[in-house]
């Protein structure tokens, strides 16, 4: 039997995508794996949704919070239940392309890699691709990711039986990025697919979006969280800065 992928998706406020996203999983090639979705206290039908096509799935397992605790928290929880020797991450208004988990762990397993991500198609709400394909680098290490997280929460394919589990930090934003430094600091590489993998939605409306409201939080994250000194923190900045416009201009 193939090895156990754990998939890990936060949920909040989420109706209007989470079924694709849900189909999208059940697509998959790849058939052995457990699908862990955190609604962390939404106010809409996003668990409904998710409790009825559960019913006639076992793989797919819901989680409930009572009370609102952040997408942080939220993956730290489906990632703490998980039982795969894979950890594979996408988000609640994502959608993968059927192959996405059997080439990722094929490629994966024939090189001797613990960690890999892949290239996605970026479109608007309405899966419409006015953007370019975002194609990700050969392999990152540590300082590229500061310099520019290159690493999507989409495509991202961990073997925890190699490296073991880590949780993302308990901020507001950039925890994937986090987590990915944290495993970073433990081997050299990273090594990416060429290949697009999956749909990600660039919604206008999202946080992530909007770079210079991200400025003054990035600078903190490099200072608070990843501890480096102000010059440091400068170099890296300038980067992000830098290529963040060039993946979205």
């Amino acid at each position: 039997m193939s090895d156990l992928v754990s998939i890990i998706t936060p949920v909040y406020n989420s109706e209007a995508y989470i079924l694709e996203t849900l189909k999208s999983v059940q697509n998959q090639s790849y058939t052995h794996w457990e699908h862990i979705l955190i609604d962390d206290n939404s106010s809409d039908s996003s668990a409904t949704i998710i409790k009825d096509l559960s019913e006639n799935d076992e793989r797919i397992k819901l989680i409930q919070f009572k009370e609102n605790r952040g997408p942080a928290v939220a993956r730290n929880k489906a990632i703490e239940l998980a039982k795969g020797r894979y950890l594979a991450f996408l988000d609640a208004d994502d959608i993968w392309f059927d192959f996405h988990l059997s080439d990722s762990i094929q490629f994966m397993n024939t090189r001797g890699y613990q960690f890999v991500f892949s290239s996605y198609k970026r479109s608007n709400a309405q899966l419409e691709f006015i953007h370019s394909d975002f194609i990700v680098p050969k392999k990152v290490c540590y300082t590229d990711i500061l310099k520019s997280n290159s690493i999507s929460c989409l495509t991202a394919v961990i073997d925890i039986s190699r490296v073991g589990k880590k949780y993302m930090p308990l901020i507001r934003k950039r925890q994937d990025m986090g987590l990915w430094l944290n495993y970073l600091k433990d081997f050299e590489f990273a090594h990416g697919i060429e290949k697009p993998h999956a749909i990600y939605r660039m919604r206008e409306n999202s946080l992530s979006r909007n770079k210079l409201s991200l400025i003054k939080y990035q600078w903190k994250f490099y200072r608070r969280v990843e501890n480096l000194s102000v010059l440091e923190a400068i170099y890296y900045l300038i980067f992000w800065i830098y290529l963040g416009y060039k993946k979205y201009k």
